[in-house]
């Protein structure tokens, strides 16, 4: 039996149900990813980190193929600048590769946003903190697991 991923983990140290999905083969694309799932693409939550400046980070989460506004996110944040952080700097400060990241197990204390688009579906998967696996949950247990998390609208009109 495979060994659970480190994000089912940091959920039973939260009690929060959950299951575990390993996809067959390379995941592609967020499509692919979801229709394996038997999900929309709406129900894929995607992990992003953002640099804020030098050793700052933040982790907004957002459903699906949505994107992000930078003019909002910036607004939000009151700042001018931010960049997107580079995989080497992902895999720093959360612990896990992109296509893997998760708000959960992660190594520090990081601040995160959550879109409001994830406030749309009931059922979500998130990044398990290995690819090729994700972990599927209500939308009210990740929400309750995240605790206070700002909640925010970002998404590009």
């Amino acid at each position: 039996m495979d060994e659970a991923p480190p994000v089912s983990h940091a959920l039973d140290e939260l009690g929060v149900p959950h299951r575990i999905f390993r996809h067959s083969g390379s995941v592609r694309s967020l499509e692919q990813a979801a229709r394996e799932r038997d999900q929309r693409p709406e129900q894929v939550v995607r992990s992003i980190l953002f640099r804020l400046e030098e050793n700052e980070f933040l982790m907004v989460l957002v459903a699906g193929p949505a994107q992000i506004s930078w003019k909002a996110l910036r607004q939000y944040l009151n700042r001018s600048r931010i960049s997107m952080a580079s995989p080497e700097e992902v895999l720093d400060v959360t612990g896990y590769p992109i296509g893997a990241v998760s708000p959960f197990g992660l190594p520090g204390p990081l601040r995160i946003l959550v879109d409001t688009s994830l406030f749309a579906e009931d059922a979500l998967s998130i990044g398990s903190g290995v690819r090729g696996v994700a972990v599927i949950l209500q939308k009210d247990d990740l929400l309750r697991a995240l605790g206070e998390v700002e909640t925010v609208a970002l998404l590009a009109a």
